[in-house]
């Protein structure tokens, strides 16, 4: 395989990852370097069904990195609970530098895609080929064969470490909020067993706050949100915008059409659906079909002319959402009982239906040029 055109062994003499993999540090707060677009790929001990995920990956030593894996969210998660059950360590595989096929379909997660899914399939549709795997030099497990480095290593179930164990910053490193994330405490451990890579190898990394993270994040999240919609109710969802200042998953823009009597009300059940399937979603602005929701301008063109706050406004408190807002947290709100937790609000700014003749927007006639500069035309 491409992947394993050149392999270094954990039992070689001065193998050390750091020097391995040029994960970069970005800030002076950063706890380590991060690998943040590496997708780790692992197996459920029990039934052999596999997943691949992007968790964030801090190098720690010459043999181990820890890694964040969001509480009771990701598939891997789910893998590495049962195997600590088990007694025994998980086999993993990181694979970076990959086409944007897998990188997308690797953002994807439950229930639009649930245990026993895998997000390579996704990313086989959009390339109109499957991704190729192959067996890892060192660990019972596979790997993203045209990828150019794999990190081969096991998650160890006896011993865990706090992310910032050298920095000793308290911080993690820029999270797609925009925000220096908190470190850790007592973080899973992967144990390195071998580190192989094509030759002249090219390292991909991604910081948090960026566009290319709501691209990752975001076509995923207006995925979701489509097909559970569609399926609720047909062909009254237009488009779905995951906005760039939520990075992709914390805020949406539904285009809704209403077209008979009985669809008011349904915009908000659409809502609704959008936060079951994608529940780190944490707003939602509804527009009818004549507001672009790619364009922010128009929809906060919607929101001043066809909006009330008292009466437009739906709030649903203590729900979980995503525990990288700083918001979500006791300290901001007593409230709140756990971090992660959020009130999701909708912000309806759709015309009710029996008014829709008094909001239509000015229709302007076509300029003829023609009639100014006619020598031009």
């Amino acid at each position: 395989a491409l992947c394993q055109e050149v392999v270094h062994r954990a039992d070689e003499p001065g193998f050390d990852i750091r020097k391995l993999i040029p994960a970069p540090t970005n800030t002076i707060e950063d706890a380590g370097p991060y690998i943040t677009l590496g997708m780790c790929y692992a197996s459920d001990p029990e039934t052999g069904e596999s997943d691949v995920t992007i968790h964030r990956l801090c190098l720690q030593s010459e043999d181990e990195m820890t890694i964040w894996i969001t509480p009771g969210a990701r598939h891997i998660g789910s893998f590495y609970e049962k195997s600590i059950k088990l007694g025994k360590p998980l086999p993993i595989s990181v694979s970076i530098g990959v086409d944007p096929a897998i990188s997308i379909a690797s953002g994807f997660e439950p229930p639009t895609t649930p245990i026993g899914f895998n997000e390579l399939s996704i990313a086989g549709a959009l390339r109109g080929k499957a991704v190729e795997l192959c067996p890892c030099v060192t660990i019972p497990e596979n790997a993203i064969a045209n990828a150019e480095y794999v990190i081969e290593g096991e998650l160890i179930f006896d011993r865990h470490m706090d992310e910032d164990t050298h920095s000793g910053t308290g911080k993690a490193m820029p999270e797609f909020p925009g925000y220096t994330g908190p470190a850790a405490k007592n973080m899973p451990i992967i144990k390195v067993k071998a580190v192989t890579h094509r030759n002249n190898p090219i390292m991909q990394t991604c910081i948090g706050p960026s566009e290319e993270h709501v691209s990752i994040a975001g076509i995923p999240t207006e995925a979701s949100i489509l097909t559970m919609v569609e399926k609720a109710m047909p062909g009254r969802l237009v488009n779905v915008y995951a906005h760039s200042a939520g990075g992709g998953k914390y805020m949406a823009v539904l285009q809704f059409k209403k077209g008979v009597p009985s669809d008011e009300g349904r915009q908000r059940q659409a809502a609704l659906v959008a936060f079951t399937a994608f529940p780190e979603l944490k707003h939602v602005i509804l527009v009818d079909e004549d507001v672009d929701p790619f364009d922010s301008n128009d929809v906060m063109w919607a929101m001043n002319t066809r909006f009330q706050g008292d009466i437009d406004t739906i709030f649903i408190p203590g729900v979980r959402c995503h525990p990288l807002d700083p918001t979500e947290d006791p300290a901001y709100n007593p409230n709140i009982r756990d971090r992660g937790i959020s009130c999701k609000t909708i912000f309806d700014c759709t015309v009710p239906y029996a008014l829709k003749n008094r909001f239509e927007r000015a229709k302007f006639l076509e300029l003829d040029p023609k009639k100014f500069l006619p020598d031009m035309f």
